[in-house]
C-alpha cells in the first residue's frame, strides 16, 4: 500500500478555523521526536553531489492530479482566508491580487467575493486547471467576476512572469507605459489576455498583494528561493505576500513511508506530486533572502477527529505575512 501525504479535507478545516491553537506545537514535536517509528523523518538526508541533476519541476504531476479531480469538488472555497488575512477585506480601492498556483479557484472565489474593488490575476501550470478555475469562478453564485478575474498559464517554479504584469521598462523608468512597442512574444501574450490591458497600456503597473496558499510546498526546495524572487519582482513597494502552507510534523508528513522521502522534509506522493513541510525558521530564511520583511509568522495547530476511524488528527500549517520594503 502506498504511503501517506493524503490531502484530507475535514469539516473542521473547511469551516473557517483560523489562527487556531488547539494544541501546542512544541508538545507535538516532543511526541514525534520521542516516537522511534518516526525517526526516519528526523535524520539528515544525504547531500547531493555536484554531478547530480537538479530536481525536476512537478508541473506534469500536478497537471495529471488536476485532470483526475476535474469535477471541481475536490477543494472547497477557502472562506477562512478572509479571517486569516483581513488585509484582503481592508484592501485599498482597485487592489490587484496575484494568486500564485490558483488550482481550481477555491482561493480566488473567496477573494473576489470579499470586495468588488479587487481584481485577481491567477496563474497555474495546468491549462486544464485554469479552464476549470475560470468556469468555477464565473459560475459561483454571489461572485461578480466580470473584468476582475484573469487566469494565465505559468509554471512559477521555472518561468518569469510576463511583462504585462509589471514590465521591466516600467520598473526601471517609473514612467507611464503608453505606446511602448512590444516584441512578438509580448504581442501574443496581449492577444491571450484581451481584457487585462487597455488599448495603449503595456502593463498593469504591479501587484498589491500576492497569495501563496499551499503552493510553495509543491516546489522542490532548491527552486523555492528563485520562485519567491520572481514573485517579489512583480510586487509593488509596500506590497504584501500572504502565505499559508504545510508545517513540519503535520499528520500528512508523518504518513509518508521511508522510500517516499526525497530530501530533508521533502516527499513524493504516489501520484508523483511533491510536498515539503516547513519550519518557521525555514520560512523566515527563505522570505528574508527574497528581500521581504516579516510581519507575522506562526504555526496554526488544528485538532480534529476522523469520522471514519475515530482517530485523533493533528494538522499543522504555517501562517505568514510578509512585506516588500518601500525603499
Amino acid at each position: 500500500m502506498d504511503g501517506g501525504g493524503e490531502r484530507e479535507s475535514t469539516k473542521h478545516e473547511v469551516e473557517a478555523e483560523y489562527h487556531c491553537h488547539d494544541f501546542d506545537w512544541e508538545d507535538l514535536r516532543a511526541d514525534v521526536e520521542a516516537n522511534p517509528s518516526f525517526s526516519y523523518h528526523l535524520c539528515p538526508f544525504p547531500t547531493t553531489t555536484t554531478t547530480d541533476s537538479p530536481p525536476a519541476p512537478q508541473s506534469e504531476a500536478w497537471k495529471s492530479f488536476h485532470r483526475r479531480h476535474a469535477s471541481g469538488k475536490f477543494f472547497k472555497e477557502r472562506r477562512y482566508l478572509l479571517k486569516e488575512f483581513p488585509e484582503l477585506l481592508n484592501s485599498k480601492e482597485c487592489a490587484k491580487v496575484l494568486e500564485v498556483g490558483c488550482g481550481n479557484g477555491s482561493t480566488a472565489v473567496s477573494i473576489l467575493r470579499c470586495s468588488p474593488s479587487i481584481t485577481v490575476y491567477a496563474c497555474d501550470c495546468s491549462e486544464d486547471t485554469l479552464q476549470k478555475a475560470n468556469e468555477i469562478v464565473f459560475n459561483t453564485q454571489g461572485v461578480d467576476a466580470k473584468d476582475r478575474f484573469h487566469p494565465f498559464l505559468l509554471d512559477v517554479s521555472k518561468e518569469a512572469f510576463p511583462d504585462w504584469l509589471f514590465c521591466n521598462w516600467c520598473q526601471s523608468s517609473g514612467a507611464k507605459a503608453v505606446g511602448l512597442s512590444l516584441d512578438s512574444g509580448h504581442h501574443n501574450i496581449r492577444n491571450e489576455q484581451p481584457i487585462v490591458l487597455k488599448e495603449n497600456q503595456c502593463c498593469i503597473h504591479g501587484i498589491d498583494v500576492i497569495t501563496m496558499i499551499f503552493t510553495l510546498s509543491a516546489i522542490p526546495y532548491d527552486l523555492m528561493l528563485a520562485t519567491l524572487r520572481r514573485c517579489v519582482s512583480v510586487l509593488k513597494p509596500g506590497g504584501l505576500v500572504l502565505f499559508r502552507d504545510y508545517g513540519i510534523y503535520d499528520m500528512t508528513m508523518l504518513r509518508f513511508l521511508p522510500h517516499q522521502r526525497v530530501g530533508f522534509r521533502e516527499y513524493i506522493r504516489a501520484d508523483g506530486t511533491f510536498s515539503y513541510y516547513f519550519s518557521l525558521d525555514t520560512v523566515r530564511e527563505l522570505f528574508d533572502a527574497a528581500g521581504l520583511l516579516e510581519l507575522e509568522l506562526e504555526y496554526c495547530c488544528v485538532r480534529s477527529v476522523n469520522r471514519k476511524n475515530g482517530k485523533n488528527m493533528r494538522r499543522v500549517w504555517v501562517h505568514g505575512k510578509f512585506q516588500k520594503p518601500t525603499s
